[in-house]
């Protein structure tokens, strides 16, 4: 693709990016995005680091000087913020550019300019081959230039977790077991068809067989019949009967594959077909643990999710929200708003875990300016509170006991509870963070743009894929 960091020279139809006009009376998530872009744009080395910077992504092992005219690299940018703060997927985007006159201002595109440039294929394409350490790096920068604006906001931090939700059913091993077998035996039709081997001919019935047992047990199990413990057992046992014998006959089907047929398609067949089949296995060994065995089985060895195996339940005693299913992601707020660190834990990991190593990694990028910090009773053990005191001067994090926690506000600092208030700020930010929501107060944008988690292509979920990108404060 041909491509530009931007377009040097403005069309007769269209007026300067730093001109553009918005209309900060809306309350649009729209609006900030686009005002911290036109602060951006404004800032000639802070936007020259960051097209650079997707330039890098965008021809990685391509020239830029050939081939097909291709987008820019800021269109690229103000795309990437716009879908991640006003959580857009590619349709209503490219709609978007097609319609929105301060959208398509900021992108430098001209009243009499076609729109048939920006496909949504050719949008989700162009902004997929961004990498998450790339957007890591235009977060720092964005925070580093907001800092040079507001010295002030990097000698004070508070950190709180959140659970990032995924999108999933509630989770019963009747049900996900039918997820796994309604996955591999279409692909096991599939590579029987290949190979030209019989056996799978009724395979819609047994998958039906499995989803009417499925069924029948989710309806026995929401009874308050005193024998449904018996029943379930029995029912129980025959899914995971029935289950076996087509996990036997798949796994039959994959090792006569394996010994008459190298293709790519058919080894792409089976490799499918031996992932679900691994996870349908796993649920299984869970579901007859606990009903046939009594055991009490820990989060650690189940599955949530057939689809998203990063799932973890978590439960936090929230109002409204006993039961959370996602991953816990901790992050750090300086004192203007930024969010200057995040990290995605560990599926088994705790805030408690996490706490000491991150709080160091937020002081150097900060650059040993951090004075303050503030954390909530989640995060509190008497080793942690130490290791705190020791990287950063002022710390605030309240006990889990009642009784120390009571002792510790009888006898804290003035400092100590103005830190304390100040702390709870976090939960708005949070909630815009969950939500991607942005907001304009007091004559100040400070939007955030967040990608709450990025999938590999098996379905994973990487540390690295977790991203947000903060845009400048702007004063207006």
């Amino acid at each position: 693709m041909v491509r530009k960091h931007y377009q040097p020279q403005y069309r007769f139809d269209s007026s300067p990016i730093a001109n553009v006009q918005l209309n900060l009376e809306c309350r649009d998530e729209m609006i900030p995005v686009l005002l911290g872009l036109q602060h951006l744009y404004s800032d000639t080395k802070l936007r020259t680091k960051v097209v650079r910077l997707v330039a890098g992504d965008l021809n990685e092992d391509s020239r830029r000087d050939v081939g097909r005219p291709g987008m820019d690299d800021w269109h690229v940018v103000v795309l990437a913020a716009v879908r991640l703060g006003c959580n857009c997927d590619y349709d209503k985007l490219q709609d978007q550019v097609e319609n929105h006159s301060a959208l398509r201002g900021i992108m430098g595109i001209g009243q009499w300019e076609d729109t048939d440039g920006f496909p949504f294929r050719r949008i989700r394409d162009t902004l997929c081959q961004i990498k998450p350490s790339t957007i890591a790096k235009i977060n720092e920068a964005i925070v580093s230039a907001g800092h040079a604006i507001a010295p002030e906001a990097a000698i004070s931090v508070r950190a709180d977790s959140f659970v990032i939700e995924t999108n999933i059913h509630h989770p019963t091993e009747s049900s996900l077991i039918f997820d796994g077998v309604r996955k591999f035996v279409p692909f096991c039709v599939d590579l029987a068809r290949l190979l030209n081997v019989d056996g799978w001919r009724q395979s819609d019935h047994l998958v039906k067989k499995i989803k009417k047992l499925k069924q029948t047990i989710g309806r026995i199990a929401a009874s308050k019949s005193p024998s449904k413990n018996d029943v379930l057992q029995s029912l129980y046992g025959d899914l995971l009967d029935r289950c076996g014998k087509l996990i036997e006959r798949a796994v039959g089907l994959v090792e006569t594959a394996r010994n008459e047929s190298s293709s790519v398609e058919v080894l792409s067949k089976m490799a499918a077909i031996q992932h679900w089949i691994d996870l349908t296995e796993q649920v299984c060994d869970t579901a007859y643990r606990r009903v046939f065995m009594g055991e009490s089985v820990p989060n650690c060895d189940k599955l949530f999710s057939l689809f998203e195996t990063h799932t973890q339940l978590y439960r936090r005693g929230k109002a409204g929200q006993p039961n959370q299913y996602g991953r816990l992601a901790l992050v750090y707020e300086d004192g203007a708003g930024f969010i200057s660190h995040y990290h995605l834990l560990d599926r088994n990991a705790g805030d408690r875990d996490v706490v000491v190593d991150q709080t160091e990694i937020v002081q150097k990028k900060h650059g040993g300016e951090i004075v303050t910090a503030s954390f909530d009773r989640g995060f509190f053990s008497d080793a942690n509170e130490a290791s705190l005191c020791e990287i950063v001067e002022d710390v605030c994090v309240l006990p889990r006991h009642p009784g120390q926690y009571a002792d510790r506000l009888k006898t804290g600092s003035v400092r100590f509870h103005q830190t304390r208030l100040h702390h709870s700020g976090i939960e708005t930010g949070e909630a815009t963070f969950i939500g991607l929501l942005l907001r304009t107060q007091r004559g100040e944008c400070r939007p955030l743009v967040y990608r709450p988690c990025q999938r590999s292509r098996s379905g994973t979920l990487d540390s690295d894929h977790s991203l947000d990108l903060n845009l400048a404060s702007v004063r207006v």
